[in-house]
């Protein structure tokens, strides 16, 4: 019995000192986009009317290990047999060596990315106008445009060429040979950021002229000036989306339609509890996401009785639902609203559901 007993402690000893290269996932915290946090609405519209809402319309979060934190082997073995965690290999979730404010910085990006593309698609749904501007949306490091050209710059022109889609600054540039100038009309940085505070439109552009270098990726050689172009939008009313503490993309889909619902008549679920999760870019398309198993737990823990569930996702997560959870198949945002409006009228044997394979 001794000797069994210090065999124990001893194995519990290595187990605990014992680090291995894996990160840990856990159901997050759950917010609804109809609601207040800290006093303040998640979602703040000003200068256009909008409606009581009711019910639930709520994104879901993962807890994920940090960068930094290495589970040890009882931590590991712990979480491979509990069901609300999931313990998966750390580079998953930090590749190439991914610092912990790296992470950080990336979600947050992607969050205010996933933000901006939650207001242009409801506002699409909903057939309210805006103007979209092409803008800098990166500089490349030691490249020509360095110095000349920022990152928030809004491209007007180029050669005199005035340009409405991103992809148009790429073709333009590509018509000089390496060597030669390209002048580009911009409204600066700073400036465009002004304007877009006041809910006005950006003027006074100015002419930068950039002078073409050879690119050096794969692929043909063509002239280049260094910079990524983007798409940045100017709408007619304000909107803000509040929420500390949360990054990642896969708010967009809930972030839209808490939009749909506060901009028009009547609630979007007619009082009913519905969470889901997605990325949505401009054009309304639902994309997959990460950590899909601890968010329908994290759902189900926090009452929701409908889950909207990105397309690419169904497979895994009618693999596992948790009891009590419908999960509904979303490809798009008019899928979604949709399928709200069965939850809505209580036409729920016609919402298209997730399956398993």
């Amino acid at each position: 019995m001794l000797a069994s007993t210090l065999v124990l402690i001893a194995l519990l000893c290595v187990g605990v000192l014992t680090k291995v290269p894996y990160a840990e996932m856990s159901p997050g915290p759950t917010t609804n986009t109809l609601s207040s946090v800290g006093g303040k609405p998640v979602l703040q519209i000003s200068g256009h009317k909008t409606y009581p809402t009711s019910g639930h319309l709520n994104m879901v979060t993962v807890r994920v290990t940090s960068a930094d934190t290495r589970l040890n082997m009882v931590e590991a073995v712990y979480g491979w047999l509990s069901h609300d965690q999931v313990v998966v290999p750390h580079d998953t979730l930090y590749p190439d060596g991914q610092t912990e404010q790296q992470s950080t910085q990336e979600n947050a990006e992607e969050f205010s990315e996933s933000q901006e593309s939650a207001k242009v698609s409801a506002l699409r749904l909903l057939h309210i106008p805006f103007v979209s501007h092409v803008d800098v949306a990166s500089v490349l490091k030691g490249s020509p445009a360095e110095g000349r050209l920022h990152a928030g710059d809004l491209i007007l022109a180029v050669d005199g060429t005035g340009v409405t889609r991103q992809e148009q600054v790429a073709q333009l540039v590509t018509r000089h040979k390496p060597g030669q100038d390209v002048t580009f009309t911009v409204v600066p940085a700073e400036q465009a950021a002004d304007a877009k505070k006041a809910d006005k439109q950006p003027t006074g552009g100015r002419e930068v002229v950039v002078k073409t270098a050879t690119s050096h990726d794969q692929g043909k050689k063509r002239a280049i000036v260094g910079i990524a172009a983007g798409t940045d939008h100017t709408f007619p009313f304000s909107i803000d989306i509040k929420l500390a503490d949360v990054g990642g993309p896969s708010a967009g889909l809930m972030f839209s339609l808490g939009l749909v619902d506060k901009l028009t008549p009547g609630s979007l679920t007619g009082g009913t509890f519905v969470a889901g999760t997605g990325t949505i870019d401009d054009s309304g398309t639902v994309g997959p996401i990460g950590g899909i198993a601890m968010k329908l737990v994290g759902a189900r823990d926090a009452g929701a009785r409908y889950f909207l569930t990105p397309a690419d996702n169904c497979a895994a997560a009618a693999a596992d639902t948790p009891s009590g959870l419908t999960l509904v198949k979303v490809k798009n945002i008019s899928d979604a609203k949709a399928s709200l409006d069965k939850i809505r009228t209580g036409d729920t044997a016609g919402l298209p559901r997730c399956s398993a394979g």
